[in-house]
């Protein structure tokens, strides 16, 4: 068993050649099988099963190395900017809507306005899977190295949704403008789901992580 985790990881180092994270993956694979063999504790004679799980559950060496050399053209300040920026966009398409609605008299807008605000369930969820694809992008991308580049890709991306809530709350934006979306009931839902945010954006990272190996 042992020496099949050897020749795998060998194997792997030889594809990775002189990629800059050489010894973090190894390292990192080293660990994950040594939790398969432990799986395995009990069927120690059964190698060419092990050996099967193995490449099926990791893939060859070769697919593993190749698919690290493809992250390396995926840069950490990259994939900041999309998730903010996609953000943005929503923020922005939000707002323009939300200021449409309120100064112009187009039923075009009327009639999406009432469409969105009568599905917020629907709206949230798709916030909230935005979120945690923000943290899978991230922990699939860069594995051990994402967490620091997920926390501030949060915090940067969160800022315009923190801005507007306080504007808000403290009524310096007319509750009328999102009526009839905004109740005391809506408010609460949104005050929750915001503090919820970041765990699903971080159980997001965990798995996308996960993936990653």
């Amino acid at each position: 068993m042992i020496q099949l985790k050897t020749d795998f990881l060998n194997e792997l180092g030889r594809h990775l050649g002189k990629h800059p994270d050489k010894e973090q993956i190894l390292a990192e694979y080293d660990s994950h099988i040594t939790e398969m063999l432990d799986e395995f504790n009990g069927n120690q004679g059964d190698v060419a099963e092990l050996s099967s799980e193995m490449y099926t559950r990791l893939g060859t060496p070769e697919e593993i190395a190749d698919s690290w050399r493809e992250e390396l053209s995926t840069t950490p300040m990259k994939t900041q900017w999309v998730f903010i920026m996609a953000n943005l966009i929503f923020f922005a398409g939000g707002t323009i809507l939300t200021l449409v609605h309120n100064l112009f008299d187009f039923p075009f807008i009327d009639m999406i306005w009432k469409s969105l605000t009568s599905i917020p369930a629907v709206i949230i969820l798709l916030y909230l899977f935005f979120w945690a694809l923000l943290g899978y992008e991230i922990g699939k991308g860069f594995s051990h190295k994402g967490r620091r580049l997920m926390k501030k890709t949060f915090i940067l991306s969160i800022l315009p949704n923190i801005i507007l809530m306080n504007l808000t709350l403290f009524k310096l934006i007319p509750h009328d403008w999102f009526q009839p979306l905004l109740s005391p009931i809506f408010i609460f839902i949104c005050i929750l789901f915001t503090a919820l945010l970041y765990p699903i954006c971080w159980i997001g990272y965990r798995w996308g992580k996960k993936a990653s190996i």
